[in-house]
This record gives structure tokens, sequence and C-alpha cells, in this order.
């Protein structure tokens, strides 16, 4: 069976699919909107599930894979309640301790993409750990629908915290040698650009597609950042060449790169906006920059 990409899909339904990902349209939202496009509400609803995550066929590194050790972690809440609970992998050889890497989440909590995120980054080396802030509701549910909803009760506040938290946390395991970086996809793009201003011992930040913080916290910035942007996510990239002008003036190291044709999204193997050739080198550009900056 061939594989779906996003030149399959008309550019309106793209449109339609990330607002209703972000949260602007709900299910029924899309599904009225994008049979307009598709000529019936049947044809509609077949679009929504092309369009959807398809976890089980494009994992990469298996639960089970003999490389690495996983296990679930959890680490004290700093706003005195819960735990900040989540997946941590390692590389199985050789033994010692391994620069770390936080992994954070899109809008849909610690889903099996990004757990498979997180295996991938043990396989290449590193201590990977992903937070879950659905844990408090129990985790990711298993739909996409009840993980947005439950995403959207989540205290934005008090996940800021337990990220700052987490990657403090990973600086002081036995596994670790004290290094930490971050990457984060959409809403955890937008998060790794917010850890970079809190975490001056921050290594290096990596974003996908993700949103800026304010200029006036630019200045506070010390890791290196190396920053992935898709072509066509109009939503995202407004926001960039602010970002741009006050990481140049406040003398900042970063670097940034577009790439052409691509949707939101595009590193996402689980649905047809992945991009396999952007991806790709957008990963590969990832793993260098952390071990040139974690090593």
């Amino acid at each position: 069976m061939t594989r779906l990409t996003a030149q399959d899909f008309q550019p309106e339904v793209l449109q339609l699919f990330d607002r209703y990902v972000h949260g602007d349209l709900g299910r029924r939202g899309f599904l009225d909107q994008a049979a307009r496009f598709a000529g019936s509400p049947a044809a509609a609803a077949a679009l929504l599930a092309a369009l959807s995550p398809q976890f089980a066929s494009a994992q990469v590194v298996a639960p089970t894979d003999a490389r690495i050790a996983t296990r679930r972690a959890s680490f004290d809440s700093p706003q005195g309640h819960g735990l900040v609970q989540g997946l941590l992998a390692r590389p199985m050889q050789p033994v010692g301790k391994r620069p770390a890497v936080l992994v954070v989440h899109e809008n849909r909590g610690l889903n099996p993409h990004i757990e498979d995120i997180t295996r991938r980054l043990a396989v290449d080396g590193f201590l990977a750990y992903a937070p879950d802030m659905l844990a408090s509701y129990g985790g990711y549910p298993g739909d996409e629908d009840k993980a947005r909803e439950a995403f959207a009760k989540v205290d934005q506040a008090k996940a800021r915290a337990d990220f700052i938290a987490a990657a403090q946390a990973l600086r002081t395991l036995p596994e670790s040698t004290g290094k930490v970086g971050v990457v984060g996809f959409c809403y955890g793009g937008g998060m790794a650009n917010y850890l970079a201003t809190q975490l001056p011992e921050l290594a290096a930040a990596v974003p996908f597609y993700g949103g800026q913080p304010p200029a006036a916290d630019v200045p506070k910035i010390s890791a290196p950042l190396l920053i992935h942007y898709a072509s066509d996510d109009p939503r995202i990239n407004a926001g960039w060449p602010d970002y741009e002008a006050a990481l140049k003036a406040a003398g900042k190291r970063y670097e940034a790169h577009v790439y052409p044709n691509t949707q939101h999204g595009f590193n996402n193997d689980t649905t047809p906006r992945f991009d396999a050739a952007a991806a790709k080198l957008a990963w590969e550009r990832t793993l260098a920059v952390f071990r040139q900056h974690l090593a």
C-alpha cells in the first residue's frame, strides 16, 4: 500500500487539519468544513482518518529493543503536589554515564510517537527522558480527541515548572553526565524555546516548529539553538522574524533551517504530513548539535 503524503491532500484540508490539531476546530468543525472540499461527510471522515496518526506502522525502535533499557521515572513536582512522570530510556552498552536529552511532547501528551522518539535517542547514545503532562489525567488515552480534551485541562504554569524540574533532575541522575539538552515538537518546540530562557545551564535546545518566546526573554538564553521550521506553517512562522531579530540583537548562538515544501509536523512519521527527506536531515542536524554541545 502506497503511503500518503501531504501532496495527496488539498492545501485547504491541511490547513483545516492544523486548526483541528491545535484546538481551533473540534472534530465536528473539521468534518463540516472538510466536506466542502471532500464532497461528502463520509469523504471528510475518510480524510480525517487518513491524516490521523498511525503509531504502530511508524514505530522505529520497539519497547523491547535489546539495545536499550527503558523505565518509568518520576520526580517531585516543584508545585508541591504530584509527580513529574515519564519515560526514561538509555543505551545498554557501553556501560557508563550518558549526556541527557529532555524530550518534550506535542499537545497530546506522551503518545507512542514521542515514546518512540525517546527510544531513538537512547539508540543514538543518549539518556533520554520524556515527561508526560497528561500523567495526572491517566496518561495518553489512546484517542487523539480525548488526548486533546485532556490536554486543554493541563495547568500550563505547573507544566512549565515541571519541565524545568525534569531538566534539572536529569543533571543529577546517576546515569547522567550532567550535560542536558532539550528537543521538542510543536507545543514541545515552544517549550524548548521557553526552557532555553529559563535554564542557564542548558547545553543545547532544539525546537521543531515551536512558538517563540517573548523578545524580552531572549537575552536570558545561554544555550546554542538549532531551530527547525516547516515552510508551509504560517501560524508558527509569523513569529520567527521578531525572534530572529531578538537573537541577533542579543548576540545569541543559533542556527535556523526552513525546510522547503513541508508542513507543520513534518518530523512526525505517523501522519501524511511527514516529509522523509526533511525529517532525516533535521534529525541528523539535531544529533550533531547534541553530540557537539553535550559531549
